[in-house]
């Protein structure tokens, strides 16, 4: 068996992948790709040229899948155990919705409004626009961690009462959130605080944040 992944370990989107292959105790290889300057055979992988793309080299050509939802739900299907998406039908619809909540919205504002300003302008040597980092912590996020401090409520997980990929999809952009610099106010949103942080201290996600953060901390300090 061999696994590859392809992007760079600071994507939420990579992390979300790694952290489902941990929690299946699989083994894999990463080739580090960036969506900035990927190799021109990259598209032949990737259509769209975004990580993270991936390959099983124990299927025939062609072996390869883009999109980390269509990546974690093969890797699902093909490793079972353990179980990573409810069993339950209105569960898993449940999961899916949060994994899509955190792909898009939640992404597209962690991300394009905050992680790239803070982090990937640094590396790309470009200014940041703080003023646009202040409207997403003051204007853009706070409705969003109203409604996941509403939806964690006094439950330890957010779908079918195990740690899902809801819960990956979601906690892996607020890695990159709390990268950037940001901070759930535990005063403010206690529950999804505290969710956020016992999410992000399990093995799966310590050992990813542990290996990035070096280097974010070098690109911040630049």
């Amino acid at each position: 068996m061999a696994l590859t992944i392809y992007g760079s370990t600071v994507s939420p989107f990579v992390r979300k992948v790694r952290v489902v292959m941990a929690e299946k105790g699989l083994d894999y290889s990463i080739d580090p790709v960036s969506p900035f300057r990927a190799p021109p055979d990259f598209r032949d992988i990737s259509p769209l040229g975004r990580i993270p793309a991936f390959r099983d080299s124990d299927l025939p050509e062609p072996n390869h899948l883009c999109d980390s939802s269509v990546i974690c739900d093969y890797l699902e299907h093909k490793y079972p155990t353990p179980a990573l998406y409810p069993a339950d039908a209105y569960a898993r619809a449940r999961a899916l919705w949060f994994e899509e909540y955190a792909d898009s919205i939640l992404a597209e504002t962690t991300g394009r409004g905050f992680f790239f300003e803070r982090v990937v302008k640094k590396i790309l040597k470009s200014e940041t626009d703080e003023a646009l980092c202040q409207k997403t912590l003051t204007e853009k996020l706070p409705p969003l961690f109203d409604y996941l401090e509403g939806q964690v409520g006094d439950n330890e997980y957010l779908a079918g009462g195990a740690f899902s990929i809801a819960d990956i999809a979601v906690a892996t952009m607020l890695v990159n959130f709390e990268h950037a610099g940001g901070e759930i106010d535990p005063a403010r949103w206690p529950r999804l605080a505290a969710y956020v942080k016992r999410i992000h201290a399990r093995p799966s996600f310590k050992a990813c944040i542990e290996e990035e953060r070096p280097f974010i901390q070098r690109v911040r300090a630049a």
